[in-house]
């Protein structure tokens, strides 16, 4: 089969630069695998690598950032909605291609179930999002607690833990939204269909301690780059009735900022929640990413052209 190499790690570890030393080394071409990078205007706060993007270099399928073409980077608006079952048939037609050229393909992002979709070719419900739906299991998660939520699909499907983060709403309510829609399980309708490419994962792995201070350093430098000015511009230019369910400002930097532009909370504060959420959100992304054996840790660069050479000699 066709040769995959994806590069994965929580937020700040350092995978965008990795990936595109690599991709240089090794003749490849990247696919975005973050799930807040697909959206346009949000540069800034989704960590996008910006230094050489500019309008010239795009084109109808990707950026070309530090001579690399990326994919699926600036696809839809923040207003729009994006499955994982749109991102996963997008995915594969792109890695496709690019093998089809002669290059190697390298799905980089912290997203575990966008990668997961990819790898496993997961066989995705095709249940089209219901708003009033979501906006009534949002009311109920915000008067009785997340657990409600959380509980209520265990009840309809047990085997949804393994599928869906207990500390992700957003999971929580898309798999309910699916079991009520369909009457059936959302485990049942969410299974591994046959392998579609002969795939290497490698994670980056650093000390809890370094992370932190990575992610910390991230988001002054974020601030330091206008993300209150990027927030305000996008959240001036939508409705502010659809503002609380739509999933692109639920992210974090967006949703805390947007407290503050709300008067709800101070900026000190705000930056502070910011890297605290974001502290929170690496964590499970690393339990996530644990559960998969397959994953190769790394620590460096050197390790990661080691282990792709032997990986495309085979």
């Amino acid at each position: 089969m066709n040769k995959l190499v994806v590069i994965l790690g929580p937020t700040a570890s350092g995978k965008t630069e990795l990936a595109i030393k690599l991709a240089k080394f090794f003749n490849g071409e990247i696919i975005n695998a973050d799930s807040r990078q697909i959206y346009r205007d949000m540069d800034i706060g989704t960590g996008k690598p910006l230094k050489t993007k500019n309008k010239k270099q795009k084109t109808k399928n990707f950026i070309l950032i530090n001579g690399i073409p990326h994919y699926l980077i600036d696809i839809v608006r923040p207003n729009q909605n994006f499955t994982v079952a749109e991102f996963k048939e997008r995915a594969i037609k792109i890695i496709k291609d690019i093998q089809k050229r002669g290059k190697i393909p390298f799905l980089v992002g912290g997203t575990g179930l966008y990668i997961q979709a990819v790898v496993d070719n997961f066989q995705i419900p095709k249940v089209k999002p219901d708003r009033k739906l979501r906006a009534k299991l949002e009311k109920q998660i915000k008067k009785n607690g997340l657990n409600w939520a959380w509980q209520k699909l265990l009840k309809l499907d047990p085997e949804a833990e393994k599928f869906v983060q207990k500390e992700n709403p957003r999971r929580i309510i898309r798999a309910l939204e699916v079991c009520l829609k369909t009457k059936k399980r959302f485990s049942e309708l969410r299974r591994k269909g046959k392998p579609l490419f002969d795939v290497l994962e490698i994670g980056i792995k650093l000390p809890r301690k370094i992370l932190y201070q990575k992610i910390n350093q991230r988001v002054e430098k974020m601030i330091r780059n206008g993300l209150v000015d990027e927030v305000k511009r996008i959240y001036q230019s939508l409705d502010n009735k659809k503002i609380n369910t739509l999933p692109s400002l639920s992210g974090i930097g967006y949703k805390e900022i947007i407290s503050y532009l709300k008067g709800k909370i101070d900026l000190k504060d705000a930056i502070e929640e910011i890297k605290k959420n974001t502290r929170r959100f690496s964590r499970r992304q690393m339990t996530w990413f644990k559960k998969d054996k397959r994953i190769v840790w790394i620590k460096n660069y050197q390790e990661a052209k080691k282990i792709i050479s032997n990986f495309l000699k085979k």
